[in-house]
């Protein structure tokens, strides 16, 4: 019991460094593309290489997790971050950190799947709602700090960048620390290529928890590298930018834990098309309170309270349907649909931006939201009937 709690605190520190290199590069990089004239479409499609790299890495992912096992990867994916971090002041070119952001991607998704299914294959059932929720809330403390790097670039350009990469190497120092395990294995489904047959597998048995992932992938992204130009064009000073993201992830960290119990208790689907109906109820108001900078704030807030958590949620649901040989492949999906989420976002919000600037950035966030609620709500009257 001794070793797996000194285990789950390593693992949620190393996924909090994760957050915050995530956290500081969506704002980040939008703002200095956009002070430098870069289109909004543009600036979406570089907030693109993150996901792209997570979607190209994943086919492989899962093999070496059960060959090696858990340490080697989350080790490697985490040399491969904290180097790129550090080669992003070289050179600052739209195709250079297109390709650094593809490589944090990689390693990102190498760190975290590695990291979420050691943590489901240890905790018992009655936890573990709990315990990926605290994973949940350390990657959103990473994630609500990193923006407030930004007004950094005020001093040096280079400074976030030093910072982010300095603090991914410490928590890169203390992974060595851990005792390596194998996850549990089904010898006939092993192999390399009966991969997409676990994937069709994982996916009979929980399709719809994949979809609170792909929600949360979307509205992180465009929230994180859209909305900083939608509001430096509707008036919002860029300080002001990165309070409105921070209410949003202290939202997401002051309502995760308790939603993750919450489940354990009442069930993963009532918690999910609760949060689901009022995250566009939030979202829906803040498209009508944008110009003021309170109401903005408040309605921030109120959404990362409600739908900050629906990442954790998902994983949470998902092992609730899936067998635990399959937990790695369903692992894997959760962070495959939350990659096609966040690649979708970017490049959505940046198209919406260009072509209806009078509509307000928000309502395209709700829109999904609104279809995801309707989607699992329909399952769930279908599975009763």
């Amino acid at each position: 019991m001794e070793k797996n709690r000194f285990r789950f605190w390593i693992l949620v520190s190393i996924v909090a460094v994760s957050g915050f290199s995530q956290g500081m590069l969506l704002p980040l990089i939008a703002v200095i593309f956009e002070s430098s004239g870069v289109s909004s479409f543009l600036n979406g499609l570089n907030a693109t290489g993150l996901y792209i790299g997570i979607l190209l890495a994943s086919p492989f992912m899962e093999q070496p997790l059960r060959k090696f096992g858990y340490k080697p990867l989350i080790i490697t994916g985490g040399l491969l971050v904290l180097v790129s971090l550090a080669l992003f002041p070289l050179w600052q070119t739209f195709w250079f950190w297109f390709f650094l952001r593809l490589l944090i991607g990689i390693g990102d998704h190498a760190l975290n799947f590695g990291a979420q299914t050691w943590i489901t294959a240890f905790s018992p059932e009655t936890k573990r709602g709990r315990n990926i929720a605290v994973y949940g809330l350390f990657f959103g403390i990473g994630f609500a700090v990193g923006p407030l790097m930004v007004p950094l670039v005020n001093i040096n350009e280079s400074l976030p960048f030093i910072l982010a990469s300095g603090l991914s190497l410490i928590g890169w120092l203390f992974l060595f620390a851990l005792r390596n395990e194998l996850p549990e294995q089904d010898m006939q489904m092993s192999s390399f290529k009966n991969t997409f047959k676990r994937f069709a597998q994982a996916w009979k048995y929980a399709w719809v928890a994949f979809l609170p992932p792909f929600a949360y992938g979307f509205l992180e992204t465009s929230l994180n590298g859209n909305f900083p130009v939608y509001a430096l064009r509707i008036g919002i000073e860029v300080e002001n930018v990165s309070a409105l993201l921070f209410a949003f992830a202290i939202g997401a960290i002051v309502f995760q834990l308790p939603l993750g119990m919450l489940s354990d208790k009442l069930g993963r689907k009532k918690i999910l098309t609760a949060v689901l109906l009022l995250g566009f109820i939030c979202f829906s108001a803040a498209g009508f309170l944008e110009h003021s900078f309170y109401g903005l704030f408040i309605c921030l807030f109120l959404v990362g309270m409600f739908v900050g958590s629906m990442f954790s949620l998902g994983i949470t649901y998902m092992t609730d349907l899936t067998p635990k040989e399959l937990l790695p492949t369903g692992n894997l999906l959760c962070g495959v649909f939350f990659s096609f989420g966040s690649l979708i976002g970017p490049s959505a919000g940046g198209l919406f931006i260009q072509f209806a600037p009078s509509v307000s950035f928000f309502y395209l966030i709700s829109t999904l939201f609104l279809i995801i609620f309707a989607i699992i709500l329909g399952n769930e009257k279908r599975r009763q009937r």
